[in-house]
């Protein structure tokens, strides 16, 4: 019941869920983010709308984690970076039952469909914590390629200092 619901209510959803997620950057950033529909001139717009549509499908379906943690990890690569908190750079999952509460006021008086509505919350308190994995993977890469950034400049600082005319003079 509530399956053909969501589904019924997909793109408002969708919608809804991009706006709100927009809504956690800068008013000219998210703008642009709206507006401009190019994937080119907008890999964030358009990676965070593709891969919350993929997140969707698979939270209406058997929840395939190989493909949710490839779709999260897209999202969260791009907000691990940006000015975000953890919990903030996270937070696009939760918005997804707000929009969900908002879109089904009306229908949650059936007990029937609250009841499910309270299951599928469940998969996205699932999905949460996964997403919490993947923005740790994420983030431990960063700090990796900084220690290795940081090793590259030292090792390349002693070999410079090494070969320099001063060095040979003492």
């Amino acid at each position: 019941m509530l399956n053909s619901l969501l589904n019924e209510k997909r793109d408002a959803i969708l919608e809804k869920w991009f706006d709100d997620i927009l809504e956690s950057y800068p008013l000219d950033g998210a703008k642009f983010i709206k507006i401009e529909k190019d994937r080119f001139n907008n890999p964030v717009g358009s990676t965070i709308s593709q891969e919350i549509k993929t997140i969707y499908g698979e939270l209406l379906k058997d929840m395939n984690y190989e493909i949710l943690h490839d779709s999260l990890e897209k999202i969260i690569k791009i907000r691990s970076v940006q000015d975000f908190t953890p919990s903030q750079a996270l937070s696009f999952i939760f918005l997804l039952k707000k929009v969900l509460r908002e879109e089904l006021e009306s229908e949650v008086a059936d007990t029937q469909i609250l009841r499910e509505l309270m299951v599928f919350e469940a998969r996205i308190d699932q999905l949460a914590s996964l997403a919490f994995n993947v923005y740790s993977e994420c983030r431990e890469k960063i700090y990796d390629i900084r220690v290795n950034e940081i090793k590259k400049r030292s090792i390349s600082f002693f070999r410079d200092t090494q070969n320099s005319p001063k060095a040979g003079a003492e």
